[in-house]
């Protein structure tokens, strides 16, 4: 990942709700979630939730397919696995206290608990 990439990637993710939206999808795995389960659980309206899903995809976090009438959303592993690669690629300066960069490979377990709505404060009606 390039740092224009990398920019662009963490200016979509500098926002509270798109940072919630994409652990959501991150946190539901390869199957991703539907668009109107994503604005129930965050509580936005649709036209929020669309134009923070634009910001995603065009930093390359989120993809959607079309399944019928639902438009189902995933997370771009591979994308966030390339930036958090290069937030870290010279962790420590090479002296080797630091741990390499897991790989995102594995699905959360069922009984892992999902942030699913944003603070109190901050929800909308």
């Amino acid at each position: 990942m390039e740092l224009d990439e990398s920019i662009v990637a963490l200016k979509a993710l500098a926002q509270d709700t798109r940072l919630v939206l994409f652990r959501l999808l991150v946190q539901a795995g390869p199957e991703g979630l539907p668009v109107g389960e994503l604005a129930a659980r965050l509580h936005v309206p649709d036209s929020t939730l669309s134009a923070h899903l634009r910001v995603l995809r065009t930093a390359g976090l989120v993809r959607d397919e079309r399944r019928g009438r639902v438009i189902q959303c995933h997370a771009d592993y591979a994308r966030m696995d390339a930036l958090l690669a290069y937030l870290t690629e010279n962790c420590c300066a090479g002296g080797g206290a630091c741990a390499p960069v897991p790989v995102c490979k594995t699905l959360p377990s069922p009984g892992a608990q999902v942030h699913a709505t944003l603070p109190r404060a901050r929800q909308r009606r």
